[in-house]
């Protein structure tokens, strides 16, 4: 077995794991609040439009293959298994807020997180007290495409690890930098 180096050591002890819990929700709402200082902002579409994402859900008797891509001028296309259905999305101005709307029904998202690889909106209301839902989950179909639920979770997660990690060496190196000051002065 190799030696560890001493930035090795220093970072495994800060290392967060993720809570294990049993839905996708709960996950999400352990997750979110670390990950969403990295979220972009539904005025930025270039991190949603165009772009193949798959929805993910944590039901084990959800088996469809449904794909989003959201186009231009409030156009999305919802493909469910190979079959195109249309339907509308627009972003309330000032907000990150979003309104999809599909046949008769119209929907009320805020946005939870958002990058290049997770789009994840909350739907408005009390959605666990009637049993449903809170997140609508989408991924990105080329990095989630053949994972289950909770492979995703931990992907989401590792942003924050790296993320993380980041600020560790930024802290060690300030350390470092201030001590060999403090020791050039004496």
């Amino acid at each position: 077995m190799e030696d560890e180096g001493l930035i090795d050591k220093i970072t495994r002890s800060f290392s967060v794991e993720l809570p294990v819990v049993k839905t996708m929700d709960d996950y999400l709402d352990n997750i979110l609040p670390l990950i969403r200082p990295w979220s972009e902002d539904l005025y930025e579409e270039e991190y949603y439009m165009n772009t193949r994402f798959l929805e993910v859900r944590d039901d084990e008797h959800f088996h469809e293959t449904i794909l989003y891509i959201f186009r231009p001028k409030g156009e999305l296309m919802i493909v469910r298994d190979g079959d195109i259905s249309g339907a509308r999305w627009k972003t309330l101005p000032n907000s990150n807020t979003m309104i999809l709307e599909a046949g008769n029904r119209s929907e009320l998202y805020d946005l939870a997180f958002m990058n290049s690889d997770f789009f994840i909106l909350r739907k408005h209301g009390d959605q666990s007290r009637k049993g449903m839902r809170k997140y609508f989950v989408l991924g990105r179909e080329s990095l989630v495409g053949r994972l289950e639920w909770r492979d995703m979770m931990e992907l989401m997660f590792n942003l924050y690890r790296s993320n993380s990690s980041v600020i560790v060496y930024v802290a060690i190196l300030v350390v470092i930098v201030a001590a060999v000051i403090i020791f050039s002065i004496l």
